[in-house]
């Protein structure tokens, strides 16, 4: 919902994460705002031009278990070689305008995930894979808060859209994204989102769909998938 602007109070709301790689260990966390109380040092262009974003469909929630796995990957998605751990600096995503530093986030006292405390930058969170290294890396950024925020504009990624990571080794990876779906906050697929899988991956958390001003939050998460096609150079 583009018109209505988060509150100041916490919005990426009682997302359970469920660790499921070995850099991840096995405890049950919560995005726990969509808001902040200071702005960025480092805002990225947001442009209010939006494109056709493509519709979610539903998404079957795999079981928890070891094992790797896999989730719904385009046809022209070349996977690359996963990269050595190197720690994440920068997100660039050209087609929605997005060129933001990232902070690190951690866990609260409560279990729940660390949230930026502005509308920018985006945040990595350091419990999990690198972006590049094997497994699902999170990163988590708001919709807005006071304004758009640094994921304004998520909605509109389209499957083969292109997200770079710039990291402390000099890398920049390329990931192509693969779908970006919406989910209900109490219907969360923390199996299929955080679970293991058999390459690296990335996966970019919002707030989306109806904003509830009797609660302050918006009702679902958006998550935009995307794999590791390009090696660094």
């Amino acid at each position: 919902m583009r018109s209505r602007l988060a509150s100041s109070r916490p919005d990426l709301a009682h997302v359970p994460v469920m660790a499921g790689v070995a850099a991840l260990a096995a405890v049950t966390v919560a995005i726990t705002g969509c808001s902040g109380q200071t702005s960025a040092t480092v805002a990225p262009s947001v442009s209010t031009t939006s494109r056709a974003a493509p519709s979610p469909s539903p998404l079957p929630v795999p079981s928890s278990t070891s094992r790797p796995v896999p989730s719904p990957t385009s046809p022209h998605v070349v996977k690359a070689a996963h990269l050595a751990r190197s720690l994440p600096v920068r997100l660039q995503i050209a087609a929605i305008g997005v060129d933001s530093a990232l902070m690190h986030l951690g866990l609260q006292a409560d279990g729940s995930l660390q949230v930026p405390p502005g509308g920018f930058p985006a945040g990595w969170y350091t419990g999990g894979p690198t972006p590049g290294e094997l497994g699902p890396a999170i990163i988590a950024g708001h919709i807005d808060m006071n304004g758009p925020g640094v994921f304004f504009r998520l909605r509109d990624l389209l499957p083969g859209d292109h997200v770079t990571i710039t990291r402390a080794d000099g890398s920049k990876p390329v990931f192509r994204v693969t779908r970006v779906s919406q989910f209900p906050k109490d219907r969360f697929p923390a199996s299929l989102v955080y679970g293991n899988i058999d390459r690296a991956g990335l996966r970019l958390i919002t707030c989306g769909g109806s904003y509830n001003s009797r609660t302050g939050h918006y009702e679902d998460n958006l998550v935009a998938f995307a794999d590791l096609v390009t090696p660094p150079r």
